[in-house]
């Protein structure tokens, strides 16, 4: 019982970290009022041939992380659904936050993919400005802003 207790509180913990990693991003949407950002790369002045190789690696990126995207939020709410129910299923619960789990890792594993090829478009002190970027943005608690649409 104390163990189906202990599944029960991280589901519940991965449920509302999912929600709480979106409203930052909302927010950002609601209230910016110059162009919004898709990625971190357009915080740094990029010339017409970077800005084309940019957009040519967001054409892969950004339809493979909407899609692991829409997989989180399908999961999530099949998992709200299980921990809601009259009788959860704590094996299911279980079988649901492991699935949850290896898409975000998947997610993770886009994004630094993504990162690793415009990093290589970049010039050194523009290396050195992405580091800049990329770093505070781990030190916030994650990156965010890729995928964003305008």
């Amino acid at each position: 019982m104390r163990s189906r207790a202990i599944y029960m509180l991280i589901a519940v913990i991965i449920f509302v970290a999912g929600i709480v990693a979106v409203r930052p991003l909302f927010n950002k949407m609601v209230h910016q009022e110059k162009k919004p950002l898709r990625g971190y790369l357009d915080m740094i002045d990029l010339n017409a041939e970077q800005k084309h190789r940019v957009e040519e690696i967001r054409k892969d990126f950004l339809p493979k992380v909407d899609y692991i995207r829409k997989e989180l939020r399908e999961k999530r709410l099949e998992l709200n659904d299980l921990i809601f129910a009259l009788k959860p299923d704590m094996k299911a619960i279980d079988d649901k936050t492991s699935e949850i789990a290896d898409l975000q890792i998947k997610l993770e594993k886009e994004v630094i993919n993504h990162i690793l090829q415009e990093k290589e478009t970049l010039t050194p002190d523009q290396q050195k400005q992405f580091h800049e970027i990329i770093d505070k943005e781990f030190t916030k608690g994650g990156l965010g802003v890729h995928g964003e649409r305008p």
